[in-house]
């Protein structure tokens, strides 16, 4: 059993017997390929949480009605990616061992991918659906296959064919986009085709891994992420997407590349604040 962290996100205090989601923090961003600050990203949420109400009036949902546990961060090694991916994957198995949906706080984007390889493990069907400004396809960064640059690639060689369904992609390496038009279901710039896509994977009952990398927003809604790239989506976009999957039988989800002392007025950490909370009730059954 985990223990409570001792500030937990807002409205997320339930005892982890009776919870349903179960938070945790992977800080770590030592693979990053620009700005790095994302390690910092889960405890700066938990934190400036408490200007958040909990009450949502997009979804007339309040998280105090919600069984939500906070067990707050892992303690990662930064020198090993390997490493750190390992005791993600532990946590994620630990957690669907109990009967709970895994929600994971990045860090960099490649913490992904421990959560997914414990989830591919329990669920061989699984689907990802992946906002992103980026393709994340790349085979190496700089010769390193473990990358947030190349977590996506290294979830497909778990799932296979068109399993990855990436939306808002709007910036890679065209090697990355001939690639998608192989392997995977990319719809670029925004989240056309997503309606569709949801209510084919809910009639088939397929499990749905939700990974929301934040830069998929537009940079004047949040610049305070290491890679930040003109021409995102909005915030009530987003949100209307959030709403979409979760109608899907989703199975795990996490938020990532937050970095918060990037934006000095602290309105990324504001918002990624509001996108979990909105992400968490909508998850709330």
């Amino acid at each position: 059993m985990l223990s409570k962290n001792i500030e937990t996100f807002i409205g997320c205090d339930s005892e982890y017997e009776e919870a349903q989601i179960v938070l945790f923090g992977a800080p770590f961003d030592s693979t990053t390929s620009f700005r790095p600050g994302a390690r910092f990203g889960s405890s700066a949420m938990r934190h400036e949480s408490f200007g958040l109400e909990t009450y949502s009036p997009y979804q007339d949902k309040d998280l105090t009605d919600c069984k939500v546990f906070d067990s707050g961060d892992l303690e990662l090694c930064f020198g090993s990616a390997e490493s750190a991916l390992k005791d993600i994957e532990d946590r994620t198995e630990q957690i669907l061992s109990d009967g709970k949906l895994p929600l994971l706080l990045g860090g960099e984007h490649l913490v992904t991918l421990g959560a997914v390889r414990a989830m591919a493990e329990r669920y061989p069907e699984l689907h990802i659906i992946h906002f992103d400004a980026h393709a994340d396809l790349r085979e190496d960064y700089l010769g390193a296959r473990f990358s947030h640059a190349c977590v996506m690639r290294r979830c497909f060689e778990l799932l296979g064919e068109n399993r990855i369904h990436q939306f808002c992609i709007r910036s890679g390496e065209r090697a990355e986009f001939e690639f998608a038009k192989q392997h995977t279901d990319m719809h670029k710039f925004g989240f056309h085709g997503l309606t569709e896509l949801v209510r084919e994977l809910r009639e088939n009952n397929k499990p749905v891994y939700v990974t929301i990398d934040l830069d998929c927003l537009d940079p004047s809604v949040f610049p305070g992420t290491g890679t930040p790239e003109a021409g995102g989506v909005t915030f009530i976009q987003l949100l209307d997407a959030i709403r979409q999957v979760a109608t899907a039988t989703v199975v795990g989800a996490d938020v990532n590349e937050l970095a918060p002392m990037l934006d000095a007025s602290s309105v990324s950490t504001a918002t990624a604040c509001k996108v979990l909370r909105e992400l968490l009730l909508a998850l709330c059954k």
